[in-house]
């Protein structure tokens, strides 16, 4: 009896504290962006199954074989259900394959096996996937880190079978009848040879017929147990009206490795439900960490969408081993390390805002990345840029050194600094064999002339201002550390950026090798010595030395006049280099900013650039007008690619009330909360709380400041200011206070004084 009341009184407590967890799942909708297409993205996102950074995310598929795009809103059926990694539809995926229910007749081919949908019968939870096919066929998911438990519940009164597509590449299947059991392994997207994605699959119901199928000829071979080659896949047919579960897992190292994770991570889950249900748990306590309150259903849906988006990249890329420790195989050498390793993002869009956001929420994970990087220079000779599976050295800049010395600034030094310092110089004085970012495209004259030169090189203005970004980073990591030969090497190019600012038009501009700007320039057009983007936008990639910006303009007063005139201008664009609109031309002219391109990166620091000025009160009106105008929590969320949790990092760190517009230093700049209060739960086990007293859609403004009770009139505030836990405190209006930040003391960090 005293057994039994103890049994009860525990099952109290439990339900007691599941009670006290606030169901914030409840709000996100992994459908935010998926209505996206070549030519105008909403986010370019897909509805993404899958744990927080997890290894394998699961998706359905609306989109071809092999087509980026691989889930759009506005498509009528779906072929499959994926082992996705996508971080870009522009790159497209790699190590995919899927799983489609289908019912009558057996249907391989992935056009004639699709089925109609309706978004009403579909659920889109970061836990929990479910729809039900116009044939009244349901599938569920639900996820862990490498691998996911499905259920097919087929209709009565047709047959059940169970394609499994192999994708685009090399595949290999065995089906194990008796042990109801498929392994194998696929090889696609753009990867190393040696690189495949070993899974294995369990059903809980016999099979009755089985055989496997290719897809490049849609042939079947009834009753074979295994094939291997190109686009080889298996079939499985069930009991009439069946309702069957599978668990999934996949390992980059070995069969062994993935049959050892699926019993790891699914062994204890015996229905779809618990798995669910501890994804939940896994997804509420990630969202706890940032608690709000105040404003809208909507704008809670908006924040914990994007709050989910800037948690899935980098993806973890190790594996547990039989005694618990971390391996992976290495997609830059081909071999099996211990350790950590994590990949698919690109540092030209997550250095700005998805990484320092980890360095707050996420600082034991965010310094096993940092050694990762140096790991992966060492085992491929070269720091990464753009991660997909291993280096692309896609877009431009040598950002890594970013991550590096923002960690470093942040109090994470989880690396040796020499050795971070030394991979960089290599990497700023050497062009790498991949990709413009790989090293430096035009390395000799950046460091012989002072700028990059145009049209020797393409994108070379927006070369040369990241370039000098990179090199103040590399500087401060060495000055950090007390490295004098490396902060003087790097001390001499970090204000290169004055050498392509051009005076008599107050533009960056391309300029000649022979020291001539480039001649027809107009501010509009895009391409050219720009990245995606034109002048307007590049104007402000100055983030260490805003302060010199402003003398370059001639003062504070030229300088806000030409941030006003980003949102005045005409929201034109001339094509350029580009010789036709692309997406993000698009983007920018139904945002009606004027020439303000949130849905691009470069620009996306500009509307903090007032704190600099003497005008921070406006920082803090375009903030929250671009909160409200430009996000929402539907399938239209996003004003342009979504970019590897970037833009959503963007919102989750502007709703806070600030942001990074110079990692690399310790410093945020503020804006406007978007919540009367969010609380931050941090891993020291402290909490920050940002309490914005009277704010609504209305009182945008700050009128005073405290922290931790104490007056507080900066622009920024430091890391260890969050870090340390606290309150800090806004008193918000729907007037600016025009008298507050504007001291010197008041402004964030600039090179020049």
């Amino acid at each position: 009896m005293k057994l039994k009341s103890i049994l009860i009184a525990f099952v109290l407590l439990a339900n007691v504290a599941l009670a006290q967890q606030p169901d914030l799942v409840q709000y996100v909708n992994t459908l935010q962006g998926t209505n996206s297409k070549h030519e105008l993205t909403r986010g370019n996102t897909y509805p993404t199954t899958a744990l927080p950074f997890g290894m394998h995310t699961w998706t359905p598929q609306t989109g071809n074989n092999g087509d980026g795009w691989k889930y759009q809103y506005f498509k009528k059926t779906i072929r499959g259900f994926q082992q996705a990694h996508q971080c870009s539809s522009w790159s497209n995926d790699y190590c995919v394959f899927s799983l489609m229910p289908v019912t009558g007749k057996l249907t391989v081919n992935e056009n004639d096996r699709q089925a109609g949908f309706d978004h009403k019968n579909e659920v889109a939870k970061p836990n929990y996937y479910k729809v039900k096919l116009d044939n009244n066929i349901v599938t569920e998911m639900a996820p862990t880190d490498r691998g996911a438990h499905l259920r097919f519940t087929f209709p009565k009164n047709g047959k059940s079978y169970l394609v499994l597509d192999g994708y685009t590449g090399l595949s290999e299947v065995k089906i194990y009848p008796k042990e109801r059991k498929i392994t194998g392994y696929v090889h696609n997207g753009r990867i190393r040879e040696d690189l495949k994605s070993y899974f294995e699959i369990i059903f809980d119901k016999p099979f009755v017929k089985y055989g496997t199928w290719d897809n490049t000829n849609n042939t079947v071979e009834e009753g074979t147990l295994t094939a291997q080659g190109k686009g080889k896949g298996a079939y499985i047919e069930f009991k009439q009206g069946e309702t069957v579960q599978a668990k999934t897992a996949s390992s980059y190292i070995s069969e062994e490795q993935a049959s050892l994770t699926l019993k790891t991570e699914l062994g204890k889950f015996k229905t779809l439900e618990q798995t669910k249900a501890a994804a939940a748990k896994v997804w509420n306590d990630h969202l706890g960490k940032i608690l709000v309150e105040g404003g809208s259903e909507e704008d809670k849906a908006t924040f914990y969408s994007c709050y989910f988006r800037a948690s899935l990249f980098s993806r973890q890329f190790f594996e547990y081993d039989k005694d618990g420790k971390p391996y992976y195989f290495s997609p830059y050498d081909g071999k099996v390390h211990q350790g950590y390793m994590f990949t698919d993002t690109g540092f030209w869009d997550t250095f700005r805002a998805q990484f320092p956001l980890n360095t707050i929420m996420q600082p034991t994970m965010h310094g096993r990345y940092m050694q990762a990087m140096l790991d992966a220079q060492e085992q491929c000779g070269w720091l990464p840029s753009w991660s997909f599976p291993g280096e692309a050295g896609s877009m431009i800049g040598n950002h890594a050194i970013s991550l590096l010395a923002d960690a470093w600034a942040k109090g994470i030094r989880t690396f040796n600094p020499e050795q971070a310092l030394k991979a960089y110089l290599h990497e700023a004085t050497n062009k790498g064999p991949w990709g413009p970012a790989n090293g430096r495209h035009g390395w000799k004259e950046y460091y012989e002339l002072g700028y990059v030169p145009y049209p020797e090189y393409r994108e070379a203005t927006a070369k040369t201002l990241e370039y000098a970004y990179d090199d103040f980073c590399g500087y401060n990591l060495a000055k950090m550390t007390g490295n004098d030969f490396y902060a003087d090497v790097f001390s001499r190019q970090m204000y290169n950026y004055k050498n392509v600012y051009d005076p008599g038009t107050r533009f960056m501009r391309g300029k000649q090798k022979d020291g001539k700007w480039v001649p027809n320039f107009d501010p509009i057009e895009w391409g050219g010595p720009f990245t995606e983007g034109n002048a307007w936008h590049y104007q402000w990639s100055v983030f260490q030395d805003i302060k010199g910006l402003i003398n370059l303009m001639k003062g504070e007063q030229n300088f806000t006049a030409k941030l006003d005139s980003v949102f005045s201008e005409p929201n034109t664009v001339k094509v350029g280099t580009y010789g036709g609109l692309i997406h993000e031309m698009t983007e920018m002219v139904m945002a009606n900013l004027g020439q303000y391109a949130h849905g691009n990166q470069p620009i996306q620091h500009m509307i903090y650039l007032y704190n600099y000025a003497g005008q921070p009160w406006k920082s803090q009106f375009h903030a929250r007008n671009v909160m409200h105008k430009l996000y929402n929590s539907t399938e239209d969320g996003y004003p342009g690619d979504e970019d590897q949790g970037q833009t959503s990092s963007w919102y989750v760190l502007s709703a806070m009330g600030f942001y990074s517009v110079c990692p690399g230093t310790d410093q945020y700049v503020i804006g406007s909360p978007m919540f009367k209060k969010m609380t931050i739960s941090l891993e020291n086990g402290k909490k920050f709380i940002i309490d914005a007293t009277n704010n609504n859609k209305e009182n945008v403004y700050i009128s005073t400041a405290t922290l931790n009770g104490k007056t507080y009139t900066k622009n920024f505030i430091t890391h260890s200011d969050i870090t340390n836990g606290g309150i800090l405190k806004f008193e918000m209006s729907n007037k600016p206070n025009l008298q507050r930040g504007l001291s010197v003391d008041d402004k964030p960090f600039s090179l020049s004084k």
